[in-house]
């Protein structure tokens, strides 16, 4: 369990469990301090699932105002940017769920092709790093996220809840109200799909 007692920067609050308080008293300045501190680091989480600026301001400001009235329950069992961090995830959830999907290319375009034997019709890349390595690297994980974007949106935010959010298959099933098994498979070819997409800037040279 992570510590509630986080010495928080410049502020006039020396431990969340103040700031806490001063939310739950609804003191403005409480609140202010909370947009100014957590909003860049929620736009960033926003920005992976909903890709469009203002829909991920709009999922951020929906986060926030979530949080203001869910503070009184907030029980401190985790740090406060976690309990945040949750909370924008749902709102980008709830915001994809009501979207007009755009024309997308099947995730079958994207997987690599086999031919009768069993064997990919073109020979595999030989990468310079493993897939995981390539996923969570700083030196790569630009690109990684350009073709993150890629994929196509019901892929997308399983591989985005399960490798970069961390979720377990079984949150992510509860998230998504998708059965285990179809998170699994909509999981293994999102991986597949990933991996041929990054197969040109993976190779043993990059």
């Amino acid at each position: 369990m992570e510590s509630m007692g986080q010495e928080l920067p410049t502020s006039s609050w020396k431990s969340e469990e103040e700031l806490i308080a001063a939310l739950r008293r609804q003191e403005d300045d409480a609140y202010e301090y909370l947009v100014r501190t957590y909003s860049g680091r929620l736009l960033v989480v926003a920005k992976r699932f909903l890709g469009q600026d203002q829909d991920a301001q709009d999922a951020v400001q929906d986060a926030f105002l979530s949080a203001f009235k869910a503070v009184g329950d907030f029980e401190g069992n985790s740090k406060l940017s976690t309990w945040l961090h949750r909370i924008v995830v749902n709102a980008c959830l709830m915001k994809l769920r009501t979207r007009k999907r755009k024309r997308e290319k099947t995730v079958e375009e994207l997987l690599p092709h086999f031919v009768a034997d069993g064997h990919r019709d073109q020979v595999e890349p030989s990468w310079a790093v493993t897939f995981d390595t390539a996923v969570q690297s700083r030196e790569t994980r630009e690109v990684v996220r350009q073709r993150i974007e890629e994929l196509p949106e019901s892929y997308r935010t399983v591989l985005l809840l399960r490798d970069i959010e961390e979720l377990s298959t079984e949150e992510t099933a509860a998230r998504l109200d998708l059965s285990v098994s179809a998170v699994k498979t909509r999981l293994h070819r999102a991986r597949q799909a990933l991996k041929a997409l990054l197969d040109p800037h993976m190779n043993s040279g990059y």
